[in-house]
């Protein structure tokens, strides 16, 4: 293999090594959804507006969904845009539900530094809401582990 196509394979390959995938699709910039703080606000409750706007964390172990077995869809709490699908949830053990992989285009990742250590947080690709953090300790096929705030979510459940 030449050294240029190496470097170049490499350099493209690192940031999906390190659980990196931002999504920037053209079909999801024209659905965006954009409100004032205000509409957020009211169209939230108090924990869902700090968890999805202000990129807060709810306290482990406190959503039901981390105990919802049954098939269905994961969405957005702020834009009901489709995130997750049941058949990628699994028990992380943490107190958040996880998932290790997400609908194509439905999330956006950013690095997040507010432990001092590089995360990569990512949020709903239609309105920017925060769900959680995404790390590259999960199960087979991806290795991926979407830890998702239970309160940035919605489920609906297959057949309702």
């Amino acid at each position: 293999m030449k050294r240029r196509n190496f470097l170049s394979i490499s350099i493209f390959s690192l940031p999906l090594f390190l659980g990196v995938t931002e999504v920037k699709s053209e079909e999801n910039k024209s659905k965006k959804v954009f409100l004032s703080d205000q509409e957020w606000q009211k169209k939230l409750t108090a924990q869902q507006y700090q968890v999805l706007r202000k990129e807060g964390t709810e306290k482990p172990f406190s959503s039901p969904l981390n105990d919802e077995k049954r098939k269905g869809v994961y969405t957005c709490a702020g834009c009901n845009l489709p995130l997750f699908n049941s058949s990628t949830k699994y028990n992380s053990g943490t107190g958040w539900p996880s998932f290790y992989d997400s609908i194509a285009n439905a999330i956006e990742t950013k690095k997040d530094f507010k432990l001092f250590i590089p995360r990569t947080e990512y949020h709903c690709s239609r309105c920017g809401g925060h769900q959680g953090h995404v790390f590259i300790d999960g199960p087979k096929p991806t290795g991926k582990r979407y830890c998702n705030n239970g309160i940035a979510l919605k489920f609906i459940p297959e057949n309702s």
